[in-house]
């Protein structure tokens, strides 16, 4: 268990790098969303690329920004149920979750995802718009994403593994992540 909880300290770490950085994209987002609004209307001119671009760092937040946000548990939930039952049973409904739908679905669709990156990549496909940006760095990262997410969530199954057979102590109120 020793190896599988480094494992999971090394995942984190990951994640926690990624997401700092999917933080500084909303900042670059937000400089060239405000920039290519003052270009536009201080001179008349605008570029497709600039749009595109707004939407490219868009998709690279959220999919690069999920798996920091599952690290530190502020992912949406619900609550019916989850709420009202004890801490070990909330470390089940936990495991028996990601291990049969969160880490399975992010494998599968970074599987499907994987031959629309390749052909784009091969094709050197570009936006049909006029000015418009390559396409394969954003389908990279449907693919990064989903592989980042499903690695962050067998880092949650270890952490709630290691806490079901008592080998790591965990605050159950969910309002911190578990270390």
């Amino acid at each position: 268990m020793s190896a599988l909880l480094k494992l999971s300290g090394f995942i984190d770490r990951i994640s926690e790098v990624v997401g700092k950085f999917a933080g500084y994209l909303v900042l670059a987002c937000c400089l060239i969303s405000a920039g290519n609004a003052c270009i536009r209307y201080a001179f008349n001119y605008s570029s497709n690329g600039w749009l595109e671009i707004q939407w490219y760092l868009f998709a690279f937040i959220v999919l690069l920004g999920a798996s920091h946000t599952l690290r530190l548990n502020e992912h949406v939930r619900v609550d019916l149920i989850y709420g009202a039952v004890s801490d070990r049973a909330r470390l089940w409904i936990d495991a028996i979750g990601l291990l049969i739908f969160l880490i399975p679905a992010c494998i599968y669709l970074a599987w499907l995802s994987w031959p629309f990156f390749t052909a784009s990549f091969a094709q050197g496909e570009v936006s049909s718009n006029a000015g418009g940006l390559i396409r394969w760095p954003v389908k990279l990262i449907i693919v990064s994403g989903f592989v980042l997410l499903a690695l962050q969530g067998l880092s949650e199954l270890i952490k709630r593994v290691a806490a079901l057979t008592g080998v790591l102590q965990v605050d159950t109120t969910y309002e911190k992540p578990l270390q």
